[in-house]
């Protein structure tokens, strides 16, 4: 039980940096609310770093909740 808090633990604090590397957008919804011209469904594909960091976030996004559900089982 103490090795799934501790994994638990890790994963928090690597989800923690991994979301501050992303890159902002929040360009995109000040836009939106000032009604200024938007590139909102202008297709952007994420490249290089940006698409390893999106996906890291996502996979330990979902390793997260996994080790949440099995350990409020426990």
């Amino acid at each position: 039980m103490e090795i799934v808090k501790g994994i638990l633990l890790v994963i928090c604090g690597i989800l923690i940096v991994l979301v501050l590397m992303q890159s902002s957008k929040s360009t995109d919804v000040n836009n939106i609310m000032s009604g200024g011209t938007s590139d909102l469904f202008k297709n952007r594909k994420e490249r290089g770093s940006e698409l390893v960091i999106s996906r890291l976030t996502l996979i330990l996004g979902l390793v997260f909740v996994i080790t949440c559900l099995v350990l409020s089982f426990l």
